[in-house]
C-alpha cells in the first residue's frame, strides 16, 4: 500500500502543475461574419482605370483575414493587394473605412462583386466552387 501510493506521488510530481487535473474544453464554432460571406475567387473585368485601359479575364481572390476584415489579391498587377474592413449597409456588404471601394450586394446580385482600388474599377462574379 505504502509502495504504491508512493509511486503514485512520485508519478503526479513529473506531471507539470495542473496537468493531473486538466480538462479538454470543447471549442465553440467561431460566428460567421461578413468576411466570411464574401470570401472566395470571384472572374471579371476591370472596366475603367484612370492609369491604363481596361483588362478582360481578371481573378480576384478575396480572403477572410480577420473579423469583418477581407485582403484582395489579384492576378492583375494594375490591381495591389490590399485589405478592407467590411460592414453592412441595408442589403449591401461596403467597406468600411479607406480610399477602397467593396461592393456586394447581398440580395439583388449575391455573387457579384464590385471594386474600385487604385484607381481601378473591377466587376466580377464569384466562381463556382
Amino acid at each position: 500500500m505504502l509502495r504504491s501510493l508512493s509511486l503514485a506521488l512520485a508519478a503526479a510530481l513529473l506531471l507539470p502543475a495542473g496537468a493531473a487535473h486538466a480538462e479538454t474544453k470543447p471549442t465553440t464554432p467561431r460566428k460567421l461574419d461578413l468576411a466570411d460571406r464574401v470570401a472566395g475567387t470571384y472572374r471579371g473585368d476591370v472596366n475603367s482605370d484612370a492609369r491604363g485601359s481596361s483588362k478582360s479575364g481578371v481573378t480576384i481572390t478575396v480572403t477572410r483575414i480577420g473579423p469583418n476584415k477581407v485582403e484582395i489579391r489579384s492576378d492583375y498587377a494594375r490591381i495591389p493587394t490590399v485589405a478592407i474592413p467590411l460592414e453592412k449597409a441595408m442589403d449591401a456588404i461596403l467597406a468600411a473605412s479607406g480610399s477602397h471601394v467593396f461592393l456586394l450586394d447581398t440580395v439583388r446580385s449575391p455573387d457579384r462583386l464590385d471594386l474600385t482600388i487604385d484607381d481601378a474599377s473591377w466587376s466580377g462574379n464569384r466562381v463556382a466552387k
